[in-house]
């Protein structure tokens, strides 16, 4: 989305902040996120198409908002979209404007780590679990690759869970034989199903989940003890994933933070071993 779309979005997250939604209210919330430059000019019955919800359900969505109906919902909808009219438009061709929407994303990221206790608070989560199982299939795949291969290099033993099927169900359940406490998932779109049996089935093995994901109201909340989320650009064909890999280091960073004098042994023995087999020509 591009940055006005972006704000879009920001302003509807806050009518939602600290509203206890059902699942399914959810859906909705995410819809009109996803479609924040149109949610104002929305009816209730094009939302419950787009949502795949029914009609009586965005009127019930309305109300938990503390609106008396959906009519009341887009007006303030309307209200939250004219307050952004003055912001300036997104200069330059596609290309440029989907690189200026990533920017967006990472600033928005950046506020969110205003809050540095909770991440340090994850860290430590996943510090301690032993094994520290990844979760990404599909798209979201290269991310927990991405960030395991690192991972490996201060946590003892990290597991990537990136095939999907009863493959995955057999490794989620060796994992927590080995002593795993905790789940690392990256839930991106389009939301695999098998992401999400996945993290249900992890919960009920009394894993603790930490859901790296797009959006606060994204399908991962349901099934997540530990939400962060960092929007995906979605100016090109195929979506960005600049700001979930940022939050992914970042978290790693708060491991590494969470047990310092490990991480520290453990990144010079893995050095004196890359200059010993001359590894990199740097």
């Amino acid at each position: 989305m591009n940055e006005s779309a972006a704000s879009s979005a920001d302003r509807l997250l806050d009518l939602f902040h600290g509203v206890r939604l059902t699942p399914t209210q959810r859906r909705i919330a995410h819809c009109l996120v996803r479609h924040a430059g149109a949610a104002a000019y929305l009816s209730a019955a094009e939302v419950a198409e787009l949502a795949g919800v029914s009609q009586p359900s965005v009127t019930r969505f309305a109300m938990t908002l503390g609106h008396d109906g959906y009519p009341a919902l887009r007006r303030r909808l309307r209200e939250l979209a004219a307050t952004g009219t003055t912001e300036p438009a997104a200069t330059g061709n596609t290309l440029q404007r989907a690189v200026h929407a990533e920017r967006a994303n990472l600033d928005r990221l950046a506020g969110q780590l205003a809050d540095a206790d909770r991440i340090a608070e994850v860290g430590k989560l996943l510090a301690a679990t032993r094994p520290l199982p990844v979760l990404g299939l599909r798209a979201a795949a290269p991310l927990a690759a991405y960030f395991a291969y690192f991972a490996a290099k201060v946590h003892p033993d990290v597991r990537v869970l990136d095939d999907g099927g009863s493959l995955l169900a057999d490794r989620l359940d060796q994992a927590v034989a080995a002593g795993a406490t905790a789940l690392l998932a990256f839930v991106l779109p389009r939301y695999p199903r098998e992401t999400l049996d996945a993290l249900r089935e992890a919960r009920d093995a009394g894993l603790t989940v930490v859901a790296i994901t797009d959006s606060p109201v994204s399908p991962a909340t349901d099934h997540a003890e530990v939400v962060l989320p960092a929007a995906v650009g979605t100016d090109l064909v195929f979506d960005l994933h600049t700001a979930p890999m940022t939050l992914a280091m970042v978290v790693l960073q708060a491991i590494c933070d969470a047990a310092p004098a490990e991480t520290q042994a453990r990144l010079e023995a893995f050095e004196s071993s890359a200059a010993r087999r001359q590894l990199f020509l740097g």
